[in-house]
This record gives C-alpha cells, structure tokens and sequence, in this order.
C-alpha cells in the first residue's frame, strides 16, 4: 500500500547505494534489483492500514533515516558469550562477514557455508534459480526493501544425503549508530539431508535498523532445525523474514526467542507439500515500551502434513506484544493435521498483547485446531505457594519463570539452552529462582 503517495526518502538514495553492492556485474541480479526498487518506491513501507501490519507502526523508520556505512576497520567486536561452542560460525559486522571472528574449520568439502558476497561468485547459477522463490517482493515494503539493497549473507548448500554432525551459528553484530544493514540468507538442504543452524542477532546499545530476509528450501525427506535468538539492543530496529518451501516428507522445526529491540517484528512463513511436517515455538519477552511482533503463516499445500505451532509472550511495564498466526489448508490438503496455540501473560496493567490466530481451512477431511489466552498469574496457584511459605513477590517471581522456561527446555543444544535460561533470569529478575538448580 502506497505511503500517502510520498516516496520514501530511503529509495531516493538508491542509485548511489547499488553501485556499491556485491554482484552487480550479474545482469539477472541487477533486474531482480530494479525490479525490487521499484516496487519498493511504488509501496513504501507497511502501514497501518495493511491488515497484516495493523497493530505495528513503522512510520519512526522513515523519521530516523538510517543509512548504510562500511563495516568499521578497526572496530573492537565482541561476542562473548553469544559465541557458541561446538558449531560452526558465520559472523556478520554490520551487514558484512567478518572472517577474523568466524570459524569454518572441518566443514565437510561437500557443503558450502559463506557469505553471500563470495557466493555471488562462486555459486551464481544456484542462487539465480532460488532467489526470489521462498517469498517475494510483493509479501510487502521491506522484502522488497531488502532485495534491492542486500549487501552480503549467509549462503548454505548442503548435498543430498549429508547430515551435519554441528550446528552452523550465524551471528549478526551491529555495531555503528544510526546504522541500517540488510542482509539476505539462502538455505538449500537437497534431498534427505539434516543440518541445525542458530541464528544469533546482537548490537551495541545503539540504535539502528536491521532487515534480513532469510529464504530456505528443504529438500524431499530432509529435516531442518532452526533456532533464532534475537537480543539486539533496546534501541534497536528489527526485522527478519524467514520463508520456507518444505518438499514432500520433510521437516522443519523453528525456535524463536525474541528479547531485544525497541521494535522487532519476526515473520516465519512456510509453505509444506505433502507428508511434511512443520513446527513452530516461539518465546517473546518484552519491558519498558519495547514492541514486538511475531507474524506466522503455514500453508498447507497438499494431503497429509502436520503442523505444530506454540508461542508465548511474557509482557512488563508498557510494552506491546503482537502475535498473528495464520494456518491455511488449501483445498487438495485434505488429511491435514495442525494445531496452534498462544498464550501471554501480562505482568501490568500497562503492558498489551494483540493476538489474532486465523485458521483457513478448504479442505473437508482435516483436523485443526488452535487456542489462545491472555490473562494475569493464576491467583490460585501463587495462594499455594504463599501457603508453602514463599512471599508473594517471590511466588510471582517463580510463576513467571516457569511460564517462559517452558519454551527454552525444548532446547536441547547445551550451549544454546543455557544462554538462553541465562537471558531469561535477567530479563526478569527471579527471586529464588537459581539457574544452578535447573
């Protein structure tokens, strides 16, 4: 939907941007480009009035005017504990691999793992035939803001047949003021292979605009499990789209833990052919006046799949929760199996949650279902444990955590569940509640 007629200040800057990008010498990629600068001057970004954005405003976007810059030469980039052990890395620094802070070392020769930049050389022919086909520019403003502007990535092709004994951790560090990076990520899992990859999104205490947009395409039989932990900073700008084609008999199973930002939203959108299953677990924390929306959508597209679909939010103070998720069996879906289930709890008055769970269903012989709740801590089970001598405050406390950790023991990556658990306990501080009994 056009922005008032106004073009966007961000496209007026185009021409002097692309010349700068990676793989520019490809004539397909500069017509996917203007194509998609078009689009994106034609529609600006979303508005109120879309009916998928209506309870996210991202009008401070167009007001703050970030700007793309080179990475920092001699930045002083830390990761600390964000650094996983056991997996392989990919570091992104402002939009851009950084080859000092990441670690590719025993990768199997079969599997291509780099930054998108180098796959632009290497890889051009498969990354014509993809991109583009996960999702496209038409989904909305900033997928198409994306394509046009995507300086670097991550790239991952994983053979048929092959099955990663790691995972592959893709850290995004944002580390410049008023910065805007936008990266793209293609995942290809050809037929019956296995991989996990952890999706890390961090920054400095700055504020600044991060758009990624990740296209995956999980092979006949292969099985994928993503995991996302977004932590940026709470004055930070967020977006990610990742859209997924899953072939018959596969699997896809995404983890998203949304923390950080002063506005995150979060897309995950899935296309499954026939047998395939699908699943998705979302936990979202958010305090002060952060707002974050997670947008889900399953198609299912042929007989017989399965979708599992749970997501949580835990809102303080005055932040704004949004969750719409969205299943749509199609009409040759019949033997589809879904389920989806939201539940948030305010610890405020103050705080709100928009949810809105949407099933579409054209198909006759399907079973779904879904469920939603949006309430306070149950008074009945903070009376049980007052009455087992623990304070009120603390009772509070540790139903609050109980709640949330639900979501990260479905974790079974030692390193990331503890990260996790660790982020979880500061965020809302846990009397009584000690990770070292957990």
């Amino acid at each position: 939907m056009a922005q008032d007629n106004a073009v966007s200040p961000y496209a007026a800057e185009y021409e002097e941007l692309c010349e700068q990008l990676p793989g520019q010498h490809l004539a397909w990629l500069q017509q996917i480009r203007g194509e998609a600068h078009q689009q994106f001057s034609q529609c600006g970004f979303p508005t109120l009035r879309d009916e998928e954005w209506r309870y996210t405003n991202v009008s401070p976007i167009e007001k703050k005017l970030f700007s793309a810059k080179p990475p920092l030469a001699d930045a002083d980039i830390q990761i600390g504990e964000y650094q996983l052990s056991d997996c392989w890395r990919i570091v992104l620094v402002d939009g851009y691999f950084n080859a000092a802070l990441s670690d590719l070392s025993g990768l199997p020769e079969s599997v291509a793992v780099m930054s998108m930049a180098e796959a632009l050389d290497k890889h051009d022919d498969t990354i014509k035939a993809h991109l583009g086909q996960a999702v496209s520019d038409q989904e909305h403003g900033l997928v198409a803001f994306n394509t046009s502007r995507f300086g670097d990535g991550l790239f991952i092709q994983i053979p048929a047949g092959q099955a990663l004994d790691k995972p592959i951790q893709l850290i995004n560090v944002m580390s410049q003021t008023d910065h805007l990076a936008h990266t793209r990520n293609l995942v290809i899992l050809e037929a019956q292979a296995e991989a996990q990859i952890i999706e890390t999104a961090i920054g400095d205490n700055n504020a600044y605009l991060s758009a990624a947009v990740s296209e995956v395409f999980v092979g006949e039989n292969a099985a994928l499990e993503w995991f996302k932990l977004q932590a940026d900073s709470e004055k930070a700008y967020h977006f990610s789209g990742t859209y997924v084609k899953q072939s018959t008999y596969s699997r896809f199973k995404h983890h998203n833990f949304s923390f950080g930002g002063l506005l995150a939203r979060n897309d995950i959108h899935c296309d499954i052919q026939k047998a395939a299953e699908c699943e998705l677990n979302g936990l979202f924390l958010a305090q002060k006046r952060q707002h974050i929306d997670n947008h889900t959508r399953i198609n299912h597209c042929e007989p017989h799949g399965i979708s599992r679909e749970q997501y949580k939010g835990v809102l303080n103070q005055r932040a704004r929760g949004v969750f719409q998720g969205r299943v749509i069996v199609a009409e040759d879906a019949q033997k589809t199996d879904s389920e989806m289930n939201n539940r948030n709890l305010l610890l405020s008055d103050d705080a709100e949650i928009d949810t809105k769970p949407q099933l579409e269903i054209y198909a006759d012989d399907v079973k779904c279902a879904h469920g939603v709740t949006v309430g306070q801590l149950d008074e009945q089970s903070v009376f049980y444990l007052k009455s087992r001598c623990i304070d009120e405050a603390s009772a509070r406390n540790m139903l609050t955590f109980a709640f949330a950790n639900e979501m990260v023991t479905k974790i079974a990556h030692q390193g990331l569940h503890d990260l996790l658990l660790s982020l979880v306990l500061e965020r809302f501080p846990q009397t009584d509640v000690s990770a070292e009994w957990l």
